[in-house]
């Protein structure tokens, strides 16, 4: 089968590129992705197409930089000596899953508030209109069995990639039951 190597049973993974750029650039908010299966989703990468690598860049810096701002203020009110010297930091969000669900993107983390949840929930919407393969405007679309984000290039090379797929399933199958002899 030619199948790319980031797709496995309509699985899309983010190139290990694009994967370690996003961990290099945010390794406060990707801190889990070293973690055991039975501790966090994030072990499993980005699974999801390089098409949503903006989206999720995006998220990144509006979160990385909400964070910084509100520990900012904390640390300035300490000093002003409006907050006690001992009073908490603003905690690091980590994303704990990024994953596609029903042809949209899911970013879950640890914590959150309202402009945390406003800025996933957005990042959420544009998705359903952004290529999950490319990048490029695309709609969300079922095929009878998967919800996927495509444009047309893409949703085209993808029924063609899993009609071949399933021509290549059929043929072993018939070979497989050709060769088996039924006991009288």
């Amino acid at each position: 089968m030619n199948v790319p190597n980031n797709i496995i049973f309509r699985k899309v993974k983010m190139s290990p590129e694009n994967t370690k750029q996003l961990y290099e650039k945010y390794p406060l908010i990707f801190g889990q992705k070293d973690l055991d299966m039975r501790q966090t989703a994030m072990c499993w990468g980005f699974e999801c197409g390089n098409g949503w690598y903006t989206i999720i860049n995006e998220i990144c810096a509006n979160i990385q930089n909400h964070i910084d701002n509100k520990n900012d203020s904390i640390k300035y009110k300490k000093e002003r000596g409006e907050l006690p010297a001992d009073a908490p930091s603003y905690p690091q969000i980590e994303a704990t899953q990024v994953k596609e669900k029903f042809g949209g993107l899911r970013f879950y983390t640890n914590y959150s508030d309202e402009y945390i949840d406003g800025v996933i929930a957005m990042a959420e919407s544009m998705s359903l209109k952004t290529c999950e393969q490319c990048g490029n405007p695309g709609n969300d679309e079922s095929d009878g069995y998967w919800i996927s984000t495509l444009c047309e290039p893409c949703r085209e090379e993808d029924k063609k990639r899993w009609q071949k797929r399933e021509e290549e399933a059929k043929k072993l199958l018939t070979v497989k039951m050709n060769d088996v002899t039924v006991a009288p």
